[in-house]
């Protein structure tokens, strides 16, 4: 049981954000700061401001509605009831217009006045100036002690865990408290029937962080949405402002965006998720990509280092400014390579993007890191040399998971009991296949001969293990009992344990395998079926672990909620096999989601059945926006394009909860 006064994460669901990566401030819904513990303006990794506090005439303005409909701008109105006179219509107002930009934040205040006198107000703003690390928010522990303010005149300076920030408050007076708080006070004149502005910014600088903002164009084109289902399109509209938004570059090297994984907690590089990210981004164009895999390859492990999990060849995990406290005894180096699946994924990502048209010479310069990737998968991360992948956490304070279902207890047996480790995921085994069969085919075309033999030579090697993979995955992965089965027959085990036993729980996992090349055509059918069945199938996206499964909970984190990234996976899967009316019909229940969330959609949502009522509910701690949520809208338009050139219609079901 959980401890009462124990640490909480804080919750997400009915906060307001506005961003630019790697600047981030979330509030309330009627813009102040302070009364929910994520609230607060943060710059990478460091929460700088925590707390806004807004009255005019004395009182705090009466919120009529909020405009978060752009990924950085924020707009705010509210009522000014204590100025105005006593007659039932309102006369005096307050927009306020906040905009998030690469390290600042600017706030206008503008004051209307219907009235034909003119009207003085009164306006104090209390700021409360902060310096507690984002994974000390996420914890839900203790804000830091307040940073020490410097005052000059109008102008607010303090430094925050090594993130300079400065505050102008032009035509304000400016005082300052040993408590971190900073207070702004003037009077604004409004003149009959007119109106009058009041403006401050904060202007932000981390001279040692990891990523900077990226300021040049998107590295994407715009896709084609016309014709589409006005839920989707409003989706997919929605999700490339936040992608904008997401845009980072690493330190030294501007001109190669990527994606941050997504706000509050992982405005960073994460391998995994940029990886995954930039591929269901190729439809729209290689640069993003290209910008991807050279970041990537730049941080390719070199050497073997246990408390990084670095070992030559492994694309990396994370990238933060120092070392990240995760939760009690998982404590992450500024640099990190606890992945299975980075390394993988990265080289199927090259061999895509060189299909889709990414530069031959790009492609070229990027093969040492292909060979050294591929060289890990058959060495490091085949540890006990059986030809499958696996992962084990060896340094004692890593993730104990390192597949994309991280959490401790995301792979479980369908009893409930938790699988040993080394662990061997399905998923990970159809990456492995598809970037051997996808490197060897750019080392024979694009490869050079070399000391390690022919390209030629070099490429049926990769051919051939994996071939071996693909075999050893057909004979040990498979559940073929009958009563394990049921009557959707036979299906891949989520994972084999530390015995090689197969791990037996149904899980989302399945839907990676499609499309890649690891199954045959009668498998991919039955893979199919178990994506379709309402035990996996919400209405409202695939969950993560079967509702058959002791350890279902539709709110637990990796066994039962609902992803929309992983529920695109399986679409993208299910489109390459051919099986259109099925993905067709989970892009239906990612739409539905969408659409109950305001067109961002989240990292994550509640499993429950959509014919229950308020389904579907938010995961209240989920990020949002998520790279990979967002492009899951561009999955979905694809998906609908191919199933049209195909001919095939979904019928937009009415689904009944399981068992019903």
């Amino acid at each position: 049981m959980t401890i009462a006064n124990a640490p909480r994460q804080p919750l997400l669901h009915d906060a307001l954000v506005a961003l630019r990566a790697p600047t981030q401030l979330w509030s309330a819904q009627d813009g102040s700061l302070g009364s929910r513990p994520i609230h607060g303006l943060a710059h990478g990794d460091v929460r700088v401001l925590r707390g806004l506090d807004l009255r005019v005439g004395g009182e705090v303005p009466e919120h009529l509605r909020t405009d978060g409909s752009a990924a950085d701008r924020v707009v705010v109105l509210s009522l000014l009831r204590r100025l105005d006179d006593a007659t039932p219509d309102p006369g005096i107002r307050l927009s306020v217009d906040r905009r998030v930009g690469i390290g600042t934040w600017s706030e206008r205040l503008e004051i209307t006045n219907r009235h034909g006198t003119a009207v003085a107000a009164p306006i104090e703003v209390t700021l409360t100036a902060d310096a507690t690390p984002i994974d000390a928010v996420k914890q839900g522990l203790a804000s830091a002690a307040p940073p020490w303010l410097a005052r000059q005149g109008d102008v607010v300076a303090w430094t925050a865990d090594g993130i300079d920030a400065r505050l102008t408050a032009a035509g304000w007076d400016v005082t300052t408290g040993d408590d971190g708080l900073i207070r702004l006070t003037r009077t604004l004149d409004v003149p009959p029937r007119g109106r009058a502005v009041a403006e401050w910014t904060v202007e932000l600088s981390d001279p040692d962080g990891a990523v900077r903002g990226a300021r040049g164009p998107v590295p994407w084109g715009i896709p084609d949405l016309d014709g589409l289902e006005p839920t989707l399109r409003r989706w997919a509209q929605a999700a490339l402002t936040d992608l904008d938004a997401l845009r980072l570059t690493v330190a030294g090297h501007p001109d190669d965006q990527f994606l941050a994984a997504g706000a509050p907690w992982f405005f960073t590089l994460f391998g995994r998720d940029s990886l995954w990210a930039a591929r269901m981004m190729l439809p729209h164009g290689v640069r993003l990509a290209g910008d991807t895999l050279r970041v990537l390859a730049r941080l390719q492990g070199r050497t073997s280092d246990v408390d990084r999990a670095e070992e030559p060849g492994k694309i990396m995990h994370e990238l933060r400014r120092g070392e990240l406290s995760v939760e009690s005894g998982v404590t992450l180096p500024p640099l990190y390579y606890g992945t299975v699946d980075a390394t993988p994924l990265w080289a199927c990502l090259l061999h895509e993007a060189w299909r889709a048209g990414l530069d031959e010479a790009e492609v070229r310069a990027l093969l040492p890191t292909l060979e050294a990737a591929l060289g890990w998968m058959r060495d490091d991360g085949d540890a006990d040399g059986d030809g499958l992948l696996e992962y084990i956490d060896r340094s004692g304070h890593g993730l104990a998971n390192q597949g994309w279902k991280d959490s401790g207890d995301s792979i479980q047996w369908r009893d409930g009991t938790l699988a040993e480790g080394p662990i061997a995921l399905c998923e990970v085994q159809a990456y492995a296949y598809q970037a051997a069969i996808g490197g060897a085919e750019l080392i024979e075309r694009l490869g050079a001969d070399d000391a390690g033999g022919s390209a030629a030579e070099r490429a049926r090697g990769w051919r051939a293990w994996a071939a071996a993979l693909r075999r050893r995955f057909h004979e040990e992965f498979w559940i073929t009992d009958p009563e394990v089965t049921g009557p959707l027959g036979p299906y891949p085990a989520v994972a084999l344990d530390a015995r090689k036993r197969r791990v037996d729980t149904v899980t989302s996992n399945l839907g990676h395998l499609l499309g890649t090349g690891l199954l045959d055509e009668e498998q991919s059918r039955l893979v199919a079926a178990r994506l379709s069945s309402p035990e996996l199938d919400a209405g409202t996206g695939l969950r993560t672990m079967s509702t058959d499964a002791a350890g279902f909970w539709p709110l637990s984190y990796h066994g039962g909620s609902v992803w929309a990234h992983d529920t695109a996976i399986a679409v993208r899967g299910l489109s390459a096999e051919g099986f259109h009316a099925e993905a067709l019909g989970l892009v239906s229940g990612l739409c539905r989601a969408a659409e109950a969330f305001g067109y961002r959609m989240p990292e994550l949502h509640a499993g429950d059945d959509v014919a229950l009522p308020g389904s579907p509910s938010p995961y209240p701690a989920a990020c949002r926006p998520q790279a990979w949520s967002a492009t899951a809208a561009l999955v979905a338009v694809a998906a609908v394009r191919d199933a049209d050139r195909h001919d095939v219609r979904s019928a937009d079901r009415v689904r009944v909860p399981s068992g019903a």
